[in-house]
């Protein structure tokens, strides 16, 4: 695989706004990439040219703004691009039975279809130049789904297997494609992902109800108890990898950041569906005030029945 030559180090990084998208454009530049950074909102888009950025107008469901955002990109680097940074992303917390189509339709949107429109804009000319770099950020949970993180998980199982199946078939055009799990990093990601949630209507009937308010409401004071925060990790680190993914002469297919990104891969690939879900459901009855039983009396012990104990 060819390293980058240095008149095509240039990169566009969707997501900037905050957190792992925001760093990584602050990183590739330190490094001497030239950065493109998007972002939606006019407030973001101001907030990066103050930080010395030229911006790049983009909302990724959009197919009109994808096209401007692409041309822009292109005029602004001569018709080249060395690689890009798909980072937009956003989360939500819904159980599957609570989950509008709308819900999903919205998450595939940013998380999957913008995000591959966008990069089809480039393939063309990465496999004229003989070379691109193509980074997917994706998460541990496009491999190992999670209670209420259906939804979100369900999107970046698709960036993960579009991910694979780009790979394989950019395999003799100097092209490269790598997926980045971060795990528990610290960015907005769960505050943002509470406003979302709130957008869509609730099912009056959830059994979830009661903790969903709680959940959300926590989340938006930015003081939820996050999985793995002992673990957890600057954004920072997560650019660097990034910036690994773009410079190595041979980018890894999937680049782990934090240790419950690592466990949770390990966990998909060789534990038992049936352990992974009894410990998930453990730590679920917990969350919902349930009491807790060993796995193997699930059929035959009431405490372990939500009809039963109600």
């Amino acid at each position: 695989m060819k390293t980058p030559p240095v008149e095509i180090k240039t990169v566009l990084v969707t997501g900037c706004s905050s957190g792992i998208g925001l760093a990584t454009a602050r990183l590739l530049r330190d490094r001497g990439w030239k950065v493109a950074p998007t972002a939606r909102k006019p407030a973001d888009l101001d907030m990066l040219r103050a930080e010395g950025f030229d911006p790049v107008a983009l909302d990724i469901t959009d197919s009109a703004s994808i096209a401007d955002a692409a041309n822009e990109v292109l005029a602004r680097f001569d018709g080249q691009l060395g690689a890009i940074v798909n980072n937009a992303g956003f989360g939500l917390t819904s159980a599957i039975e609570d989950a509008p189509r709308a819900m999903f339709r919205d998450i595939f949107e940013v998380n999957v279809f913008g995000l591959q429109e966008l990069t089809n804009r480039f393939i063309p000319l990465f496999r004229k130049q003989g070379y691109g770099r193509i980074v997917n950020v994706s998460s541990v949970l496009g491999e190992l789904s999670l209670p209420f993180a259906g939804v979100y998980s369900a999107s970046k199982f698709a960036v993960e297997a579009i991910s694979d199946a780009l790979r394989r078939e950019l395999f003799d055009s100097g092209v490269s494609v790598s997926v980045v799990q971060p795990g528990p990093i610290e960015t907005k990601f769960s505050e943002n992902l509470a406003h979302r949630t709130d957008l869509y209507p609730s099912n009056p009937g959830s059994p979830f109800l009661s903790f969903y308010r709680e959940a959300i409401e926590t989340r938006k004071t930015g003081k939820a108890a996050r999985t793995g925060e002992r673990f957890m990790k600057p954004p920072e680190a997560v650019a660097e990898k990034i910036f690994q993914c773009l410079e190595s002469a041979r980018p890894p297919v999937r680049a782990r950041i934090t240790l419950p990104a690592h466990f949770g891969a390990f966990a998909r690939r060789f534990v038992s569906a049936a352990l992974i879900d009894a410990v998930m459901v453990s730590k679920l009855r917990k969350k919902l005030g349930e009491p807790s039983c060993p796995p193997d009396l699930h059929e035959n012990e009431p405490c372990c029945s939500r009809g039963e104990k109600e």
